[in-house]
């Protein structure tokens, strides 16, 4: 609980060393500043709160907040709904979860890939591992992605994935966000908080990004790829939930009918343009 409590308290600092008492609506406190955003007591001001009180939430020693208390703060910190639902989920962490035991892509979401074989698209797991993938995914990504391959990972530490996508640190960005929301939903999760000290060791932009607190949901993300043979490819990436694992995705890459890179994907289909990039 103290942990949960800690990485509250870090997410409120975070957004309140955004927001100026100006964006607040609030008149700024008299006396010097030392911090670039909302002090603690402009901040309790803006939220109807005493200042004691909100010094207790911050600093890990209220117990309980209530979804009031919290919404309250949302509204005075201009979170978004993504950022609201994360203040939620920290103020009230999920049960520990049993431990992971591998897993079969949801067999409705296979038929849809099936049918998706003229576009790239792929199943995401628990942790992003690929549960499925059409060839043209492994044609356009530069990278077989067999089972089990961690497609966060891929993003963050292989190399390659820098030299294909070309905004890498706006997705590789993304990804971390998008991460850092999952560990919220689930913070017993032991794999994921492994998984998140080895990326943030092994690059210091990827620990500065995790200590910045931005937070993504799976959402729409424009994607800009330089093939070798092709040349630039442009993609908006569309996600699917499984109705019945809240863990499995399909992500299909999207374009334009009659774009440049809807004519470009027939070739890469080609089996001698696989062989070269394979």
């Amino acid at each position: 609980m103290a942990r949960e409590r800690a990485e509250l308290g870090a997410f409120l600092r975070a957004r309140r060393a955004r927001l100026t008492p100006a964006q607040a609506g609030i008149q700024a406190f008299p006396g010097p500043r030392r911090v670039p955003g909302l002090r603690r007591e402009e901040l309790a001001v803006a939220a109807g709160l005493s200042p004691d009180y909100y010094s207790r939430v911050e600093q890990g020693r209220q117990a309980n907040v209530s979804r009031e208390v919290l919404d309250a703060l949302a509204r005075a910190l201009r979170l978004d709904e993504v950022e609201r639902a994360h203040l939620h989920d920290l103020a009230a962490p999920g049960r520990p979860v049993p431990a992971f035991t591998g897993e079969r892509a949801d067999p409705g979401l296979l038929r849809m890939l099936a049918a998706l074989d003229h576009l790239p698209a792929l199943i995401l797991g628990r942790y992003g591992h690929v549960l499925g993938r059409t060839p043209l995914l492994a044609a356009v990504l530069g990278h077989p992605m067999p089972p089990e391959t961690s497609l966060i990972r891929w993003v963050l530490e292989d190399h390659g994935a820098r030299e294909r996508i070309v905004n890498w640190e706006t997705f590789a960005r993304f990804t971390v966000a998008g991460l850092r929301r999952e560990q919220a939903r689930h913070p017993h999760d032991r794999d994921t908080r492994r998984m998140i000290a080895e990326l943030r060791a092994s690059d210091p932009l990827i620990a500065a990004w995790w200590d910045d607190h931005e937070v993504r949901d799976y959402a729409s993300v424009r994607k800009h790829l330089r093939h070798p043979i092709a040349g630039d490819l442009h993609f908006d990436i569309e996600i699917l939930a499984a109705p019945h694992d809240a863990h499995q995705r399909l992500i299909v890459y999207t374009c334009p009918p009659g774009s440049p890179t809807a004519r470009l994907l027939p070739i890469l289909r080609a089996p001698d343009v696989a062989l070269i990039i394979g």
